[in-house]
């Protein structure tokens, strides 16, 4: 397993970022690749390509290039995982679904009845939620027009939620709105509505000491970094190279966090419905198939993590979509149980995440507790 920080600027890589498009980011990386393949003697390798948020464009754009390669030796991409990505824009993965959620979960956003009624008028009268209820069908309608005009006077419905939320939860968590105060901190610095280190605390990366351990560049490191692809002309791969990819590839699942705000779980159902892969346009059937993380013993308090019906699962066309409950954006950091029976699936391992049993690299039975 590699993990990689990229593109060119991120974290401890080196160089000046010059990449201003997807492509250059996929170019840029299938040089590091080959060279990391040489350099380890790793020709011939089956690949699996995964990441969160941003990465609904990196992953999606990389693999496209992989396989338009047509050479297995340096890039035989086998199957991708995004979690929570961007593969659209964000009127539908943030504006459109924004009033559903909060109502959907609405202990944690307790905002006055006063508001509430303004945002209902307002998502009705800026087009959101006649949207949202004719075009999240199973199966689709039909292609979605353009999405309704986000920058309108008093659409921005989910900037001014947040607000709202956090005068009443000054801890609330746009990546996992279940968090409250006291405010937490991660040893990354992120996630986090904003910035957090707490006095007497240092960022793990930035800590010399760690730096030298890992052989990396003595230097600032933060998770993510100002400069890099500011500018990114090319459009969201769900509008654009991800039905290809999903066709060419064995296996692609997307999965979402059901208490992320960032990027809200309704909002990708909305761009898979959009897609057409396989001959047909999204999903035929709602997903609805009970995901399943297998019981475990766990080593100690500080590797606890959840077990059992985890959420809400479906495949169609070589795409499996997961809703992980009790997770938000990370969901590795978040649920790791869960995030590890995916890997799993997406290694080939189980043949659907609806499966009951034991963890591969788990002795014993331990689906039925």
């Amino acid at each position: 397993m590699v993990w990689v920080e990229q593109p060119v600027g991120t974290g401890f890589s080196q160089g000046t970022p010059t990449a201003t498009n997807e492509d250059e980011v996929a170019a840029q990386f299938l040089g590091f690749f080959k060279n990391f393949v040489d350099t380890f003697a790793l020709q011939g390798r089956k690949v699996y390509i995964t990441g969160e948020s941003y990465a609904g464009y990196y992953v999606p754009y990389i693999a496209n290039a992989m396989l338009n390669t047509n050479n297995t030796t340096y890039y035989d991409a086998e199957a991708i995982m995004i979690y929570d990505p961007s593969t659209s824009t964000d009127a539908v993965q943030q504006q459109i679904p924004a009033l559903a959620f909060v109502e959907a979960n609405a202990p944690l956003f307790p905002l006055n009845t006063t508001f509430i009624t303004s945002l209902r008028s307002r998502a009705s009268s800026c087009g959101y939620t006649p949207f949202l209820e004719t075009y999240l069908t199973f199966p689709p309608s039909g292609p979605l027009p353009p999405p309704p005009n986000a920058s309108a006077p008093g659409c921005d419905l989910f900037g001014e939620i947040f607000d709202a939320v956090s005068l009443i939860n000054p801890c609330f968590d746009i990546y996992q709105i279940a968090t409250t105060c006291p405010l937490l901190w991660d040893v990354l610095g992120f996630p986090g509505s904003f910035d957090y280190v707490p006095a007497g605390a240092e960022v793990y990366f930035n800590r010399t000491d760690v730096q030298m351990a890992i052989n990396a560049p003595i230097q600032p490191w933060a998770e993510c970094q100002n400069g890099v692809l500011e500018t990114d002309t090319s459009p969201p791969s769900g509008l654009s190279v991800l039905p290809s990819v999903i066709e060419r590839l064995n296996r692609t699942v997307i999965a979402h966090g059901a208490l992320d705000m960032i990027l809200i779980a309704n909002g990708t159902l909305l761009m898979i419905q959009n897609m057409t892969w396989g001959g047909k346009q999204g999903f035929q059937e709602r997903p609805t198939e009970e995901f399943f993380v297998p019981y475990h013993e766990d080593s100690g308090k500080s590797t606890l993590a959840g077990s059992g019906v985890f959420g809400i699962t479906g495949t169609e066309r070589g795409l499996t979509w997961v809703e992980v409950w009790l997770t938000g954006h990370m969901v590795p950091q978040y649920a790791p149980s869960a995030a590890y029976r995916q890997m799993e699936f997406l290694l080939g391992r189980i043949g659907s995440l609806t499966e009951r049993g034991s963890f591969t690299t788990q002795a014993g039975d331990s689906a039925g507790r």
